[in-house]
């Protein structure tokens, strides 16, 4: 049963980072516009602020996989921060702090940082030919 959907790894790792992307970005529309949400904003010149930029901006560059690497490594940052400043504070464990969903961004950015975009993305086509986070081998006769 050991990698029975391995054929399917660059279509499921495109999906992931879509849909990670995606909700990353509902975070920053909560904060910057109010939705979703009970309409409530943050300072758009305060800390939150700019992680609401962040993570909208950031999260739609990692759903259409444009600039991912470096999108998925500022975000990564970001909720590295957020779980130090945050959550850590309130106690030790993230099941206990809730900073479990900051700890996952922080490492599912940090993995997308290095593997990049992958297929179904702008970086992929911008690259004529070859295909985003695949290694391309050349002969040599």
């Amino acid at each position: 049963m050991e990698r029975f959907l391995g054929n399917y790894s660059p279509q499921l790792y495109a999906l992931l980072r879509i849909v990670a992307g995606l909700l990353f970005a509902m975070h920053g529309t909560q904060k910057l516009f109010g939705w979703p949400g009970d309409g409530e904003t943050v300072e758009l010149a305060s800390l939150m602020g700019l992680a609401g930029i962040i993570e909208l901006v950031g999260g739609l560059l990692i759903a259409f996989g444009f600039l991912t690497s470096w999108a998925a490594f500022i975000a990564s940052g970001e909720m590295a921060v957020a779980y130090f400043m945050a959550h850590v504070p309130q106690g030790p464990w993230p099941i206990l702090n809730q900073g479990e969903l900051a700890l996952l961004y922080a490492f599912l950015f940090l993995y997308m940082a290095a593997r990049g975009s992958g297929i179904w993305s702008v970086d992929a086509a911008r690259h004529t030919g070859v295909r985003a986070g695949t290694e391309t081998h050349h002969r040599v006769i």
